[in-house]
């Protein structure tokens, strides 16, 4: 890709995820997986979707990709990534993260989603030992 965008994406626009194909149709290409530097905090809207956040204090590292984006109408933020590098990135608006649960221990949506998918094959189990 000559031109482009560099977007750190952290949820379902990542590799393998919901809706990947939506950086795909429109000729997206893949750079690399990263991490950012320890000043964001991350919450799970509804169990759908990250919203990362940018603190002051209180962050943690949280993995994600960068992608080469067509410039297009986007609506984002600045991410510091782990190298010092600052890209173009996909951030939540606070106001979107109240009342929601904070998933900022997990470190990333991959692993939230994979505690949260093992969480789910042990409901079964439980509900036969009741």
């Amino acid at each position: 890709m000559a031109e482009g965008i560099k977007l750190a994406v952290n949820g379902t626009l990542m590799r393998g995820l919901a809706l990947n194909t939506n950086l795909l149709v429109v000729g997206a290409e893949f750079l690399c997986e990263t991490a950012t530097t320890p000043d964001y905090r991350l919450w799970s809207i509804d169990d759908i979707h990250p919203a990362m956040v940018r603190v002051s204090q209180g962050g943690v590292a949280v993995a994600l990709e960068v992608w080469q984006v067509p410039p297009a109408g986007l609506s984002i933020g600045k991410v510091t990534l782990a190298t010092g590098e600052t890209v173009l990135g996909v951030l939540g608006e606070p106001v979107l993260c109240e009342g929601q649960r904070e998933i900022s221990t997990y470190g990333g949506w991959r692993s939230y989603c994979g505690a949260l998918e093992r969480e789910r094959q042990l409901q079964p189990q439980r509900s036969q030992l009741s």
